[in-house]
């Protein structure tokens, strides 16, 4: 066994290497690693609405690979709807993973043990498909650190049927070439018909033997949407197979859609619940890929989304609410769904918002609406700054209808917009970059309420050439020309109230690289992640100079891919997939340099862009027809009785415990656990007034990550009308794995005893296949005094007198260490201070301790 050796014998390097050793031996599964990570609950597993099923009882696992961060691949609504519907079949299971951070990356490495799903943890090659989500050109490396760490081949031609079939789909698939050699499948298009019919081929080939993989990918082939990248090598009976149609789901209304998504922990980038109220755009920004590849406009009916919206709320405890589509401006009943959402939103206090507008779309009456809540981020994207240049684009709007928006925002009370421009537009020139900064200040300038002016925040990005748009042929700025281009507005663009913001070039020119990249590229891939490279989206992770180096042993050149003007009769490698007509594409490349705009088809005649066959495939546009005289939706149930003021509140202690997994909740974190679970139990809680009405709860002690307890308290004010019993049964329900309530009283009034003469008992478990040292506690008790050095959030030095503040310690039968810790404003100290104050443990070996508050007691006063 290891001992646990005094703080004054840890200089010695052999020792602390010996302790690394024996962590890294001890680390059995995840779960060991866990204490180890920052923001471990990433990979828990436990979320409200997670499902998980018996293995035994289901014939088909499908692993659902996100190739980003946790916060990333959460946020992403689209793995949400496969997850529902997969999961909604009985011989079918579906589990999520996601790529992870680097410190989990390199204990999973150290361990020797594979990447698992968070559900059950199953390592990810014991799964029968693996599909991934390719959203971004920039996730392309996480999905080889995803399938080394899972112990599976990147190249489909070096897999076997031990290996699971690797899938992917998503919108970055329209142009599958780059990275064709890795996948057995490429899903092309919209999913959620396809996967069902790719679900059930698998089936149908299971049942007959599962004899060959040619004879699936054969019959995953004659389904629409599905590319199979080795089509002719290994199934010479397709040898005629020369192009893909992408998938389309018809009706959105007949399409599966969660109603019980997965509530993510941590902080995911859409924390909110979002609804899907329109897929595709037919505006015809001619740089805008999604604009093209989602065509037609399609819209879900008022009354799915407002039933949608009811049963997303009450199974989420969501307090935003996001409507989304590619502009939910033009959405065609969004004053008359606005308002009926505001008659369930605005009692419950939930924000509603809408991310993605156009100006000119968002009128005062929407906005006057959209505020009786609270005011939500504001975001419009002019794009350019010219009307010359926005005609080029086809960004049919005008400078009038960007300052009237604007102006009415400021007015209603908004006080940051944010703004987004492109640089490196097809013909822009410096003429055109002037406008855009005497936009700015133009905005700038503008004033709301007693004449204060609000805060315009300028975002900037270098334009990136995409498949299947007009611009598919348009060169790419070079990575000299957009830092001059920025480094031109940053000169200009600056002063009180305006803020300048800008996506890296180096970002952009990769993405550039691999949007438009061929099968040449896949080597290029594997050699970057052999580099290093991951997570090259995020700036703290990206290393250009990998990359660099990757090109350069690879003998790519990046400017052929991405700064290359193309011929308009050059083959393109994305030309296998039909989507939009081509000669449309080029008819709409020509009326951009004429400066032609292109009307809306779904208010006007049809440009011929070629997805509608006007049978089966074209415009669908809601309308309020479904409501009856009283404004309810058919078949709706009347929205719940909401607390009103008159009610009569009163104030309640509750008592929990945070075990297990529950220690690797953050506090903010587990405030909002608490805050969904009380909405999710339809406790009703009184909140507070003001700007931001927050509900009124309380807790006891911040607790840190990685420290649990048996003792926590939080105070509550709720009507009366519920019972304590009935609240904690509620509750109790509602709360993830790891929380356990303890019992609900009311709270005393009057003056609250101070805090100052609060004990808290602790026990503290070492690591596996170590002991704490009886002489390290001896020599504490016989010194007089402890000084200990801490530095505040201020960087001030400040000396406590550990003796003062640790009343007790001791070590029970088992070993474990016993203390008794002062709890009081300035004068706190933790157990894991202790640890490496008295006992010198690294940071390893205390985060691998089993930390756990065992009781609170408060002295009497005077004592």
């Amino acid at each position: 066994m290891f001992v646990v050796i005094f703080r004054a014998e840890m200089n010695d390097k052999t020792i602390q290497n010996h302790h690394l050793s024996a962590y890294i031996m001890n680390i059995k599964s995840v779960q060991d690693i866990l204490p180890t990570v920052c923001q471990p609950s990433r990979y828990l597993g436990s979320e409200v609405n997670v499902v998980r099923k018996d293995p035994v009882r289901v014939k088909l696992r499908f692993a659902l690979a996100f190739p980003d961060l946790y916060e990333i691949g959460t946020s992403h609504f689209g793995l949400q709807i496969l997850y529902h519907i997969l999961n909604s079949r009985p011989d079918t299971a579906a589990e999520r993973v996601f790529a992870p951070a680097p410190d989990m990356e390199d204990g999973l490495k150290s361990a020797g043990l594979p990447l698992t799903s968070l559900e059950t943890r199953t390592p990810l090659g014991a799964f029968d498909i693996l599909g991934f989500s390719l959203l971004y050109e920039l996730n392309y490396t996480n999905v080889l650190t995803i399938l080394e760490l899972a112990g599976i081949p990147f190249y489909a031609r070096d897999r076997n049927k031990d290996h699971p079939l690797v899938i992917a789909g998503g919108p970055c698939t329209c142009n599958p070439a780059p990275l064709s050699d890795f996948f057995d499948a490429m899903v092309i298009g919209e999913a959620e018909d396809v996967v069902v019919e790719m679900t059930e081929a698998w089936l149908e080939w299971k049942a007959q033997g599962a004899n060959s993989r040619e004879g699936l990918l054969a019959a995953w082939a004659d389904i629409q949407g599905v590319y199979i990248p080795d089509l002719e090598s290994r199934l010479p009976k397709h040898s005629d197979y020369v192009s893909t149609q992408r998938a389309f789901v018809n009706d959105l209304d007949a399409a599966p859609f969660p109603t019980n998504p997965v509530v993510p922990f941590g902080k995911p980038v859409h924390d909110r619940l979002r609804l899907e109220i329109a897929r595709g755009c037919t505006r015809g920004c001619r740089f805008c890929q999604a604009g093209m590849i989602y065509r037609p406009t399609r819209e879900r009916s008022p009354r799915n989304i407002l039933d949608l919206a009811d049963r997303g709320l009450a199974a989420t405890g969501y307090e935003d609410l996001s409507l989304m589509s590619l502009s939910t401006g033009d959405y065609a009943a969004i004053a008359f769904l606005l308002a009926r959402l505001m008659d369930r939103c605005a009692a419950e206090r939930v924000a509603v918002s809408l991310p993605s507008l156009r100006a000119g779309t968002l009128t005062p009456e929407l906005m006057e609406l959209i505020r009786q809540v609270r005011k939500t981020g504001f975001t419009i994207a002019p794009e350019a700054g010219s009307q010359r240049l926005r005609n080029v684009i086809n960004k049919n709007i005008t400078e009038a209808d960007i300052v009237e928006t604007v102006e009415n925002a400021f007015r209603l009370g908004w006080q940051v917009i944010k703004l987004y421009f492109m640089i490196g537009l097809p013909t822009e020139t410096e003429a055109d970059l002037a406008e855009l900064v005497d936009l700015v200040e133009r905005l700038r300038r503008l004033k709301g309420p007693k004449g204060r002016r609000g805060q315009i925040n300028v975002s900037v990005g270098t334009f990136i050439p995409k498949p299947h748009t007009p611009f598919q042929w348009s060169p790419q700025l070079s990575l000299s020309e957009s830092k001059a281009r920025i480094d031109w507005l940053q000169e200009r663009i600056k002063g009180p109230g305006v803020r300048l913001k800008w996506q890296n070039p180096k970002v952009s020119l990769l993405e550039g690289l691999w949007a438009r990249g061929d099968r040449r590229l896949a080597p290029l891939l594997a050699t970057a992640h052999g580099l290093g490279c991951r997570l090259d989206g995020w700036s703290d992770h990206l290393d250009f100079k990998k990359w660099e180096a990757a090109l350069a042993r690879e003998g790519i050149d990046i400017d052929d891919y991405a700064t290359r003007s193309r011929n308009l009769s050059e083959p393109l490698p994305w030309d296998l997939v039909e989507i939009v007509d081509k000669d449309f594409l080029k008819a709409e490349w020509a009326r951009a340099f004429e400066g032609t705009p292109t009307p809306d088809c779904r208010s006007g005649d049809c440009q011929g862009c070629g997805v509608c066959d006007f049978e089966t495939v074209m415009p669908r546009i809601g309308s309020p027809d479904a409501m009856d005289p009283g404004g309810r939706a058919v078949g709706e149930t009347p929205a719940p009785k909401q607390i009103k003021a008159s009610d009569i509140f009163f104030k309640v202690r509750v008592a929990f415990a945070k075990e297990g997994d529950a220690r690797f909740f953050g506090h903010l974190e587990m405030v909002n656990i608490f805050v969904r679970a009380l909405r999710r139990a339809a406790v009703p809680v009184q909140y507070s007034r003001g700007y931001h009405p927050m509900p009124k709860i309380a807790f006891s002690d911040p607790l840190p990550i990685g420290l649990e307890s048996r003792c926590e308290t939080f105070d509550l004010t709720v009507s009366v009308s519920i019972r304590p019993e009935e609240l904690v049964s509620r509750l109790s329900a509602q709360l993830p794995e790891g929380f356990r309530l303890l019992g609900c009283e009311p709270a005393r009034t009057g003056k609250v005893r101070s805090e100052g003469d609060r004990i808290d008992r602790y026990r503290v478990t070492p690591p596996p296949e170590m002991l704490f040292d009886r002489n390290a506690i001896q020599a504490f008790l016989d010194r007089e005094t402890w000084i200990v050095s801490r530095t505040n959030r201020k960087g001030k030095l400040k000396k406590i007198d550990f003796k003062a503040m640790i009343r007790e310690m001791d070590l029970d039968e088992a070993g474990r260490l016993l203390l008794s810790l002062s709890n009081a404003p300035g004068k706190t100290v933790r157990p894991a201070e202790v640890l490496r104050e008295i006992f010198g443990m690294s940071e390893e070996e205390i985060k691998q301790s089993r930390m756990v508050k065992m009781e609170r007691h408060v002295q009497a006063a005077g004592h």
